[in-house]
């Protein structure tokens, strides 16, 4: 990887991405974040990126995926090797008040990257084209839900729940489809629930930890029984690097953290952590907050992956375990106070989405 373009990149997973890169002494090319900026993109998630690199080895370009003359512009002025494609609307609860956002940005953005990647990998010599790669993104969820057993594995067929998960899914075909028909080198991996630094506070563990700093509640949706197998961001962007790096074009490869754990487990364990690291004022147990609440519409059981293939064909392993992966987590959020202070007062302060009222 010399010239990386990064959609999205100003988010949550495609930040720690850019973070990762520039970390690494073997990387010595430069990145290209291309990040509409809706809601969850955040400058501020790669302000030491742009200060150390900005304008040298790091760019950053505002653009939406979907904006075709701008994505070609791009294209022509920075001649990727690597696309690595992490844009995408991604909250459940925002896809059931808002489905039509979901498919613009998730099918169609996919479709016109893929369709201008196309165009520019028919200009590279044949030397360029042997290390051209196109990354798409995905999720578990394109799945569907799984009963008490079972993992999802790459050949589980597709049976999306949500407006999210469907418009991933379609995205997923839309890469299958430029592989098959006109010869993009593409890979896919499909992930499962990610937390760790810089995660937009819509989702469950941010929000329970940001919920018991501000002494508000907790919701948890039904009983809390509903099982996620939850990934340390870091790990599953080392995960993708790799893939890159060494996939097997037009593979797809699952990616999980080989931790599966209710809901109500995740903020039980939330809540002792943070009575041990950072103490209710009133000096109340935080368990107290929790409150259950009316589940959400079509909200799968049980997401479960089975990411043999990578650890069989590219020896990748997660290194975090929940119980550590998820101190680290709460102990930057509350080292990082600034961060999510600032989004609390311009864009998000934890109310409940969702609700397609």
């Amino acid at each position: 990887m010399k010239n990386v373009i990064v959609t999205g990149g100003s988010g949550f997973i495609g930040a720690n991405f850019i973070h990762l890169l520039f970390e690494d002494p073997a990387f010595t090319g430069k990145v290209i974040n291309i990040d509409k900026l809706t809601y969850a993109g955040n400058p501020e998630n790669l302000t030491a990126i742009d200060r150390e690199f900005g304008n040298k080895r790091y760019f950053f370009e505002q653009v939406d995926i979907c904006d075709k003359d701008n994505i070609k512009r791009i294209f022509k002025e920075h001649r990727p090797d690597t696309i690595a494609n992490f844009a995408a609307e991604s909250h459940v609860d925002r896809s059931i008040d808002n489905p039509m956002e979901f498919i613009q940005t998730n099918v169609m953005g996919t479709g016109t990257m893929l369709h201008l990647a196309g165009q520019l990998y028919k200009e590279l010599s044949d030397a360029e084209k042997q290390t051209f790669r196109f990354h798409h993104v995905s999720t578990d969820e394109v799945y569907g839900s799984l009963g008490d057993e079972g993992l999802f594995e790459e050949v589980t067929p597709y049976d999306p729940s949500s407006p999210y998960s469907a418009s991933k899914a379609g995205s997923d075909h839309l890469v299958r489809a430029w592989k098959r028909t006109f010869g993009l080198p593409t890979l896919i991996t499909n992930c499962s629930n990610n937390y760790g630094a810089y995660q937009f506070p819509e989702k469950l563990i941010p929000l329970i930890i940001l919920n018991c700093l501000s002494g508000k509640p907790l919701p948890v949706y039904g009983q809390g029984l509903n099982v996620r197998d939850w990934l340390f961001v870091k790990d599953h962007c080392e995960a993708i690097k790799l893939v890159i790096e060494q996939g097997k074009i037009g593979e797809t490869y699952n990616i999980g953290g080989h931790n599966e754990i209710t809901n109500i487990e995740i903020v039980k364990l939330i809540c002792q952590i943070l009575d041990e690291l950072s103490p209710a004022a009133n000096g109340q147990p935080y368990q107290n907050l929790i409150t259950y609440v009316t589940d959400r519409p079509g909200h799968d059981l049980r997401y479960a992956i089975d990411a043999a293939k990578i650890q069989k064909e590219l020896g990748w392993l997660p290194k975090e375990t929940f119980p550590t992966g998820i101190r680290k987590t709460i102990k930057w959020y509350l080292d990082n106070r600034e961060w999510w202070q600032n989004i609390q007062a311009k864009k998000y302060q934890q109310q409940r989405l969702g609700l397609n009222t």
